[in-house]
């Protein structure tokens, strides 16, 4: 089973710069999308009509009008499809951060899998943006307890995806120096991280890769950032301890060039053994 997890930026300017491209070349089993940017019924519609069709799709759309329009989560399978929440946390209903689908898969041992699409908010020091972050990070962290409790009983094994918005360590930022003290390589925000790992969840990239410097995933649009892969890694999949160990390889999709981009995030592909 591969399965790709992007922000895209905004789902209708992702396809009009290439992304139908990269998915036809990839095909991946599962697709977890973040910053979808789009209604239910214009992402139903690109699904079809250029991103290959017949996807079962779960979609969070934001409703609040601090969300609205920079927002927005799926997750789309070819694969069949089971039950899908939204629940996360009441303060975050409407913020369109969180899905979940159960997909049939042979890669999780009890031949469903949990896939989570997961937008972490960006914030911002000594502001509301991260007193929302952290405490959405503290949402976060109680529900991903709950999944990997259910995995260790025998329940459907789980993989969290998505845009964290936090460098876990050094290896994970080009820049660490000049990053201290700045939202997303705070240690307060790495320490959920710290604890999701302490639980077991296993972070299938760094896992496979090693203590090597990224493979970045996030460049911004500015400057010769790309060019000179001054990078974050801060797009991830951590997968539970069951469905982790079938992990055969993870990969960040970097486009060739700048202008082969289709959003600011390379996607991150990981293959499971069925």
């Amino acid at each position: 089973m591969s399965l790709a997890t992007v922000n895209v930026n905004g789902i209708r300017a992702a396809v009009r710069r290439g992304m139908p491209t990269w998915l036809e070349q990839r095909r991946p089993d599962v697709l977890a999308l973040q910053e979808v940017r789009a209604d239910d019924a214009t992402l139903a519609g690109l699904l079809e009509d250029s991103l290959g069709g017949g996807w079962h799709v779960a979609h969070v759309e934001p409703t609040d009008a601090g969300s609205k329009g920079r927002a927005g989560v799926a997750v789309a399978t070819r694969l069949p499809a089971g039950e899908q929440r939204t629940a996360i946390d009441g303060r975050f209903d409407g913020t369109g951060r969180w899905v979940e689908l159960d997909v049939e898969t042979p890669a999780s041992p009890s031949g469903v899998l949990t896939v989570v699409s997961v937008y972490v908010h960006s914030g911002e020091v000594g502001t509301p943006k991260q007193d929302d972050k952290m405490a959405f990070l503290e949402a976060v962290s109680a529900r991903m307890g709950a999944l990997h409790a259910a995995a260790e009983a025998g329940g459907p094994q789980a993989v969290v995806c998505g845009d964290l918005n936090i460098a876990h360590t050094a290896l994970d930022i080009r820049n660490a120096k000049g990053n201290r003290g700045k939202a997303g390589f705070l240690p307060q925000e790495q320490a959920h991280l710290d604890a999701w790992a302490a639980q077991g969840w296993v972070d299938v990239a760094r896992h496979l890769a090693g203590p090597v410097d990224g493979p970045y995933s996030w460049w911004s649009w500015r400057g010769q950032a790309f060019d000179k892969d001054t990078g974050w890694r801060i797009d991830a999949q951590w997968a539970t301890p069951g469905l982790a160990g079938r992990a055969t390889a993870c990969e960040v999709d970097r486009a060739a060039t700048y202008a082969e981009r289709f959003s600011d995030h390379a996607p991150v592909v990981a293959t499971y053994a069925g």
